[in-house]
């Protein structure tokens, strides 16, 4: 697999001829709806090892090795023969390409009971398990109930194990710091909520349960270990497996109240896989930026990798972007769309896509029939890319993405070619 950016005056037939490939390989491995809207700055996947590169005018042996992906030392050692400062144009440059995996990695998908069943088959063979989101605690402990049988007997059939996930989501709301110290401050309401858990994993073949707790009151920091510790001391002789969601902390004593409250060295001892929510920096409310920036992610992962096994560190993913109304009001919202449709989007508006070297996300700019600029960021097969390279460097255990509901091919097809997918059924 490498990636290639779209440049102007470029086809996917011009595309397939440069790598060797058939035109309608790349059509299907990206699932492009019309084959001739290419948005230039686009980036697109080119299925196969492909081993050899003819130079273009403009073209520097770093530039290549940029493009796809290896680097400069090893392009020039696979080319001894030719002279680094005297590219030729349609002269053949060997391009090493890993022969294995870069390992076997754990890999979760979030999903709303409403996912398309079409996108969830598609998506199966890349995940260990599917987190069906979610069950919102009631204050008494009581749980409702949700349409999850059919994604449950789904992912069973497909070896995928299916994931219980319980929130502090208020019914009709959002996150809710008092429904949390409900469930932690009444001793009869969390015993019957860990007891009303373990009958939904029974009777509806869960594999394990995911706790995803936001925005507790820095004050029930301890109250949530200890329920973790309940939920611990109950399930494992049941045999179920036991996952939590955390902020993305920069450091232990990190103010806030999305923060405070989570303890990365006792969660870390306790469960199965943390997942870490390394995304929206880039959100609803805010500034445009990147969603899931590099360097941020790189920020989180080189604290949490010493407060927490790290092969238990599950790395969030987002699959999604947003499309900001300049200039930025606070207060304002921006639209969150898939990331294909932001591509189809840049084609539709004549926006050129850029990619950030710091962040390693694309963006763009455009100017709607009203007259307002906007900015959009997104994630492709480069950004992809870069993230999940750190899950090697930091040998991590593995990633999750926030959600499946959209299919993104590429997300897949980049995780493909560097790992091999751990399953657990």
């Amino acid at each position: 697999m490498t990636i290639h950016v779209v440049r102007q005056g470029e086809s996917i037939f011009s595309i397939a001829r440069r790598y060797g490939v058939s035109s309608a390989s790349i059509i299907d491995a990206n699932r492009l709806s019309d084959p001739s809207q290419l948005a230039v700055g686009q980036a697109i996947v080119i299925p196969g090892d492909i081993s050899t590169h003819t130079v273009s005018a403009g073209e520097s042996l770093f530039t290549i090795a940029r493009n796809y992906g290896v680097s400069l030392n090893s392009l020039i050692a696979a080319n001894p023969g030719i002279n680094p400062a005297r590219l030729q144009i349609g002269q053949t440059i060997t391009i090493p390409v890993p022969s294995q995996p870069l390992g076997t990695i754990y890999v979760n998908g979030y999903a709303f009971p409403n996912i398309s069943m079409d996108v969830l088959r598609s998506t199966l063979p890349y995940l260990t398990y599917l987190s069906v989101f979610s069950y919102q605690v009631r204050p008494d402990g009581s749980l409702p109930e949700i349409n999850d049988t059919p994604l449950i007997q789904t992912a069973r059939a497909a070896g995928v194990a299916p994931l219980m996930v319980i929130t502090n989501i208020e019914e009709g709301a959002s996150f809710s710091s008092d429904l949390a110290r409900a469930i932690f401050d009444n001793q009869e309401a969390q015993e019957n909520l860990i007891n009303n858990v373990v009958e939904v994993l029974q009777q509806k073949n869960y594999y394990g349960l995911d706790v995803d707790f936001e925005y507790i009151y820095s004050e029930d920091r301890e109250k949530y270990n200890n329920f973790m510790r309940a939920l611990n001391a109950r399930l494992r002789p049941l045999g179920f497996s036991l996952s939590v969601a955390l902020a993305p902390k920069i450091s232990a004593d990190q103010p806030g109240l999305l923060y405070e409250a989570h303890d990365y060295p006792v969660m870390g001892a306790l469960v199965d896989h943390v997942i870490l929510m390394t995304y929206e920096w880039g959100y609803t409310y805010g500034p445009a930026m990147a969603v899931s920036p590099v360097d941020q992610v790189r920020r989180v992962l080189s604290y949490a990798v010493t407060a927490i096994p790290r092969e238990k560190i599950l790395m969030g993913m987002p699959n999604y972007g947003y499309d900001w109304t300049l200039p930025f009001v606070r207060g304002s919202a921006a639209r969150t769309l898939t990331n294909r449709a932001a591509v189809e989007q840049a084609f539709r508006v004549g926006a050129e896509i850029q990619f950030d070297a710091r962040s390693q996300a694309p963006f763009y700019n455009y100017y709607d029939a009203q007259g307002r600029r906007h900015e959009v960021w997104f994630d492709d097969a480069r950004s992809i890319q870069a993230r999940l390279r750190l899950v090697d460097i930091y040998g991590l255990g593995g990633v999750s993405y926030w959600t499946i509901n959209s299919f993104t091919p590429q997300n897949w097809l980049v995780l493909d070619s560097m790992y091999n997918v751990r399953k657990v059924i």
